[in-house]
């Protein structure tokens, strides 16, 4: 799990320094595996502007250019193919290692074709910073000469990569990782309540749950009208930071949420739709051509997403390519649901499939969680990509709430030797979002829905233990 120190910062009010988040994250029992800095990365690489590129004298395919650089007005030979006067570039000067294409250019000028090249401009794969390489980078003619290209990119924050144990499945959300984190003393976590996104008309999709064993809950909502051009630059450069390529609006809105989250979500393009959309069992001899262009072969045990043509999807695995959204998609059907973890993770084993979506409802997302994930990507999308919404149409129920767990405050110091007075106790279980009712020796708390892995007192014991 990959996120960036300012994205943390939306759920954490915090003076810590990025070593201090470290330390509270190894304290809180989050494994950091690597810490990258882009700006460190990068650092030899800074913006340029291209006064000139003239054909070159002996190849057709390459351009003489006069770039402004930080160290002067350089001529670099370029055989990109968008090399153009008056664009803004990356330039990469001599001695840069270019990660990318793993080697070093030459300390002297490089004679290319009979003509001296001073540098080199740079295509964001070269940098490992996108997976443009049909052409050098072409920014924003407002970016200023010889700003670091980290700062053009959109990638000047810190990434922390850490081991997500298979028992917090909370911490596949960037909201979980700051929850622990204020709880462990690093700051204030905010608590947003997101807002009810509401329509006027019905929504048109019908939802039918055929098999609520596999599917207990299915929230939806139709946006009619909307534009899916590109995402907002601040969640593309999110998501590039921590290794997914913006795609689209649509498709963009349900990786950040689930990222930021822990809510997987899937559209559908609503015009593709035929009929309701059924959550059901698979019948035999079914297939899907799913939307990373594979076609799988459906069982009886799985967890089918249907319409009236068929199978469009594997509940909490992967969609289909038959509803898939496009640039042109202008009405989308939203779904937030609920799958069960074991009937998905056999579904991933069966089929071999590896994704987001099956990597956290595998685990266990939160049961309570439908309609949240459901307005944020109804107001996401409405504020930027417009339409008109309809009602939200829920279907089904959550889930039985966790039961109480009777804990034994004692027990912190029978099992841990550690004393702990009990207002630190209940400051800790209030922070990790624990209901504490106390009756003297025992205490009777109630997990939040996001925790599948507080059974008993001495999984309290850990909790109070591990952040202490």
């Amino acid at each position: 799990m990959k996120f960036t120190l300012s994205w943390l910062n939306d759920h954490l009010v915090t003076k810590a320094t990025l070593d201090d988040i470290l330390a509270l994250m190894l304290k809180a029992g989050l494994e950091v595996e690597e810490v990258t800095n882009p700006r460190e990365k990068l650092a030899a690489f800074t913006v340029c502007k291209v006064k000139a590129a003239e054909p070159h004298p002996d190849a057709d395919k390459l351009r003489v250019c006069t770039v402004d650089t930080v160290d002067g007005e350089k001529q670099i030979v370029c055989g990109a193919p968008n090399a153009r006067a008056g664009m803004t570039a990356i330039y990469a000067p001599l001695g840069a290692f270019i990660p990318g294409l793993d080697f070093t250019l030459d300390q002297k000028p490089r004679a290319i074709r009979g003509v001296e090249s001073h540098g080199m401009m740079c295509s964001t794969k070269e940098l490992e910073a996108g997976e443009d390489h049909d052409g050098i980078a072409d920014l924003d003619e407002s970016i200023p000469l010889g700003t670091p290209a980290a700062e053009a990119l959109g990638l000047a924050d810190p990434v922390i990569d850490f081991e997500v144990t298979p028992n917090r499945p909370d911490w596949l959300g960037v909201q979980g990782i700051a929850r622990d984190i204020a709880a462990a003393g690093g700051g204030r976590f905010l608590v947003t309540d997101v807002r009810k996104v509401s329509g006027n008309a019905e929504c048109p999709v019908q939802i039918r749950l055929d098999a609520p064993e596999a599917c207990p809950i299915f929230a939806g909502a139709v946006i009619v009208g909307v534009k899916n051009g590109p995402s907002p630059d601040w969640m593309q450069a999110r998501l590039k930071a921590v290794g997914i390529q913006p795609k689209s609006l649509l498709v963009d809105v349900t990786n950040y949420i689930s990222l930021d989250r822990a809510r997987p979500l899937h559209v559908y393009d609503a015009q593709k739709l035929l009929g309701p959309v059924v959550a059901r069992l698979g019948k035999a001899g079914e297939t899907l051509d799913a939307l990373d262009g594979k076609t799988y072969r459906i069982t009886e045990d799985m967890c089918v997403i249907a319409d009236d043509s068929g199978a469009i999807g594997l509940g909490g695995v992967m969609g289909g390519q038959s509803t898939a959204v496009s640039d042109e998609t202008t009405d989308v059907f939203i779904e937030s649901a609920w799958f069960d973890p074991l009937r998905t993770a056999r579904t991933g084993r069966a089929t071999g499939i590896h994704s987001d979506a099956r990597y956290r409802f595998e685990r266990g997302v939160d049961t309570h969680s439908c309609p949240e994930g459901l307005n944020l990507a109804l107001a996401l999308i409405l504020e930027h990509g417009g339409g008109t919404v309809s009602k939200a149409r829920i279907v089904g129920a959550p889930v039985v709430n966790p039961n109480k767990v009777t804990f034994y405050p004692a027990d912190v110091e029978r099992l841990t030797g550690l004393v702990v007075k009990t207002t630190e106790m209940r400051r800790i279980l209030k922070d990790l979002e624990i209901g504490v009712e106390d009756a003297g020796d025992a205490w009777y708390l109630t997990p939040p829905t996001f925790r599948f892995d507080i059974e008993q007192s001495a999984d309290l014991v850990e909790e109070v233990a591990r952040l202490i």
